[in-house]
């Protein structure tokens, strides 16, 4: 199965688009969202709509969390986790944040195979013990080019997509 890995959207629509219609196309079946979605709307509009696998999702630390919430609720598809996730893809263990602290803290554990996180804008990977540690980097594009991860479980590999070089 193909997880995308994506953060830091800022209500970037067009990029939020391209990068979802990408994925229709090259069967992502998952995606996990790090947080600075932005507006609510964004989600009701845009997100749930276009994507038919399971959306995990947490917060960023520039949403209406509240709004958020209740967005969540109205598409059964979509699981938001509050400030941290964690979830099991394939065998694989997986948790999800928004800040690298907290990812570096998770990773540390011990207990996954994977830590996502956002917030920097800068795509990263490093390890920390047997833990994948892992920044998709800024979807709207501010900052740095835009970018996003593809996790693919059957071959354990990773790869980070720059979205303008996507067709």
């Amino acid at each position: 199965m193909k997880i995308a890995i994506i953060s830091d959207t800022h209500d970037n629509v067009p990029n939020l688009e391209k990068a979802l219609a990408w994925m229709k196309d090259n069967n992502i079946g998952q995606l996990i969202h790090c947080g600075d979605l932005c507006a609510p709307a964004i989600l009701a509009a845009v997100l749930a709509p276009n994507f038919a696998g399971p959306i995990h999702m947490v917060f960023g630390n520039v949403e209406d969390r509240e709004l958020t919430l209740k967005k969540a609720e109205d598409f059964p598809r979509v699981r938001h986790y509050g400030d941290a996730g964690e979830t099991e893809i394939a065998g694989k263990k997986m948790a999800f944040v928004h800040f690298p602290e907290k990812a570096k803290e998770l990773a540390a554990s011990g207990r996954y195979d994977f830590v996502f996180y956002g917030h920097t804008h800068q795509p990263w990977e490093e390890t920390i013990k047997q833990t994948r540690l892992v920044n998709p980097g800024t979807l709207a594009g501010l900052f740095s080019k835009a970018t996003f991860a593809v996790y693919d479980t059957a071959t354990d590999k990773l790869e980070l997509k720059i979205l303008e070089q996507l067709l």
